[in-house]
């Protein structure tokens, strides 16, 4: 359903110039450049309320986000919190894994992913991301719709804004910062939730126990939040997002774009709904700017592709029922290709996108096979360089420190060897027990009858063997020092 019109400029009425760098002078008889404030202050932007396919389809992606991100810490398998970020044991539950400051390349391998994986979309469907699925695009969302609620719609909000104040202003104007500021305590407080476990955090922060950390973080977020949805909005995916300035190197003429039908659309100007416009020598768009007013970063989508766009379609489903209401074919607003739009055929198939999807696939089979082949064990061999070695009854003893690292969730019994010496031996107990996620340290001492030494310098391995997985095997390679003959 579409709000009221705005009245229609008059024919002929000189429309707005939507940019101010470049002025046509008719007297000097060229283009002369205006100056340009670059600390003006904010315009605001008042959204009108649209509805259509594609806002049904944002709602669709949009609620699975908001969804997981405030639930996902409520949920526990095998005793544990789902997702938990643990920074001061260093472990970081993903569901059913843990991961180790030592599994810190699979992150960059799934950043490396996560890139391609943007580029490749980027270059079919332009922005979607942006416009569907980006944080900032839903949090955002949710703050206008709360603005709607409270304040009414696009003119209702703007006479309001201009209205001198009264008990009525106050009170719509309370009622929702109390409704930004609640959900932004609630973002801020499930972000804190991955980090510290929320069953926990949750009695404590109200009851004063909590660490002043955890209510230093939720107060940030809580006002990044409030700041960035209520206020920068647009700000950020115009000036503080580096996508927007680097999309244009993903973007090809086959690329999925919001596109204005200038061919069919020129000239623009109003008109009565039974007239024979063409006859008039007018285009398809009646120049209702209903496309710029409900555009959450205050665009014209008529004057060609801009980087402030972020292909959220509400622009599509605005021009779409101004079409049905005049009774014209959909589409002078569409997702098309800048080749379609000069009458030519899309090409899936292209140099951008094979190469960004081949190197997605191949990252992703290396991710997923170093995933699957990832051995649940660590070993760090220290030597002690405090004594290069000692010599007694005719044997040498090297002294070193292991740690042993359990990436398991289940206590294991690891068998400790050394090999390369002919008469090596590890001297006392050559078991460790170690718990699920754990780490133990030990100093271990190597003994080698000096008449088996060929040399002063001599390479050995620890061996370090799991009982309960005879295939769980991790060597590590170190020195051993001797007396010189």
């Amino acid at each position: 359903m579409v709000e009221e019109f705005d009245p229609p400029k008059k024919a002929g009425e000189p429309q707005p110039n939507t940019s101010d760098e470049l002025i046509a002078s008719d007297q000097l008889g060229l283009s002369e450049l205006a100056p340009v404030d670059l600390y003006q202050k904010r315009e605001k932007i008042y959204t009108r309320k649209i509805e259509g396919f594609f806002q049904r389809l944002r709602t669709l992606t949009g609620w699975p986000l908001l969804l997981g991100y405030f639930l996902l810490p409520w949920f526990s398998l095998e005793g544990r919190q789902a997702i938990l970020f643990d920074l001061p044991e260093r472990k970081f539950h993903i569901f059913w894994m843990t991961f180790w400051p030592q599994d810190f390349p699979l992150l960059a391998w799934l950043l490396i992913i996560a890139a391609f994986a943007l580029f490749a979309i980027t270059n079919f469907a332009g922005r979607v991301w942006c416009g569907y699925t980006c944080p900032q695009t839903v949090w955002t969302a949710i703050y206008m719709w709360m603005e709607q609620v409270t304040e009414g719609n696009r003119n209702q909000r703007i006479k309001l804004d201009k209205a001198s104040i009264s008990g009525e202003k106050l009170l719509r104007k309370s009622i929702k910062h109390l409704m930004w500021g609640g959900f932004a305590f609630l973002t801020g407080f499930t972000f804190i939730g991955y980090f510290v476990p929320v069953q926990q955090l949750l009695p404590n922060f109200f009851s004063g126990q909590a660490y002043i950390a955890a209510y230093a973080w939720i107060l940030f977020f809580t006002l990044a939040t409030y700041i960035n949805a209520a206020y920068m909005r647009e700000q950020v995916c115009k000036y503080m997002c580096p996508y927007a300035r680097f999309q244009s190197a993903m973007f090809d003429r086959d690329t999925l774009i919001v596109s204005y039908d200038e061919a069919r659309g020129e000239p623009r100007g109003s008109r009565r709904r039974d007239a024979d416009y063409k006859a008039q020598g007018k285009g398809d768009c009646i120049d209702c700017e209903l496309c710029v007013q409900v555009c959450p970063t205050g665009i014209d989508i008529r004057n060609g592709l801009q980087y402030e766009c972020i292909t959220c379609a509400l622009c599509i489903d605005a021009c779409n029922s101004v079409m049905d209401k005049m009774d014209y074919p959909r589409g002078l607003i569409r997702y098309t290709t800048a080749k379609n739009l000069a009458g030519g055929k899309t090409s899936l198939f292209r140099p951008k996108m094979i190469g960004y999807s081949l190197m997605m696939l191949i990252m992703c089979s290396l991710f997923v096979y170093t995933l699957g082949t990832r051995i649940p064990l660590r070993v760090d061999i220290i030597r002690d360089r405090g004594d290069l070695f000692e010599l007694q009854d005719g044997l040498v003893t090297n002294v070193y420190e292991v740690r042993v690292l359990n990436l398991s969730d289940e206590p294991q019994t690891y068998q400790l060897q050394a090999t390369g010496l002919e008469g090596l031996r590890i001297l006392g107990n050559q078991f460790l027990n170690v718990e699920g996620g754990e780490a133990l340290t030990l100093p271990v001492r190597l003994v080698v009858p000096q008449s088996d030494i060929l040399s002063p310098i001599e390479e050995i391995s620890i061996r370090v063997t799991s009982e309960g997985q005879p295939g769980l095997v991790v060597e590590e390679e170190s020195r051993f020092i001797a007396p010189t003959n």
